[in-house]
């Protein structure tokens, strides 16, 4: 995607076009696939609209291959879709969507990508800890109960996944059950 977005309409396929030329990295695909389906499944339960708010989960780590570290990510990334004219509702929400950038969540769709964001891969990583590894059968319950285990996905926020669940609104439980759907649905294709 180049120029200005508002003369261009933005779409799913020019996203996944503007992050393939920036990631190559198999599972940090699967994992924008995973948040965008996550996003999907928020903007449904909200009456938003959903191409806008995944193309936001699809792009929000589109820099982190070239530019992992905290002094770069997401900036970089954000300075990216600026300059190839992405909306600033979606530019802000993946501002947004760590809390060392100190950008506020002011909208559903950049307290959503907050909430999902780190939620999605410890679900994924409970998944892949069952014997079938099928993100279908995984359980609110059985999330909980890994969330306990401090050894378990260590890297993975657990303070951050209840507060962000907490600011977007939403019940625990149920935030977690939506992320599950929503990951079942994309399964297939993020190989759980």
């Amino acid at each position: 995607m180049t120029g200005a977005a508002n003369a261009e309409k933005i779409t799913r396929e020019k996203a996944w076009e503007f992050l393939t030329k920036h990631v190559t990295n198999e599972n940090l695909l699967k994992h924008a696939l995973a948040v965008e389906a996550c996003m999907r499944a928020y903007a449904r339960k909200y009456g938003e609209d959903e191409e806008r708010w995944a193309i936001a989960g699809l792009l929000h780590d589109v820099d982190f291959e070239k530019h992992p570290s905290l002094d770069e990510h997401p900036a970089v990334g954000v300075s990216w879709l600026r300059e190839a004219g992405y909306p600033e509702d979606i530019v802000e929400a993946v501002a947004g969507h760590g809390d060392h950038m100190q950008v506020p969540r002011t909208t559903q769709m950049a307290k959503a990508l907050y909430a999902v964001d780190e939620i999605s891969g410890f679900v994924i990583a409970v998944a892949l800890v069952r014997p079938s590894k099928k993100v279908a059968e995984v359980k609110v319950s059985s999330v909980k109960k890994k969330m306990k285990d401090k050894a378990f996905a260590r890297s993975c926020d657990r303070e951050q996944m209840r507060r962000s669940a907490e600011e977007l609104g939403v019940p625990f439980d149920e935030h977690v059950e939506l992320v599950i759907q929503a990951l079942s649905g994309v399964a297939d294709i993020l190989g759980v």
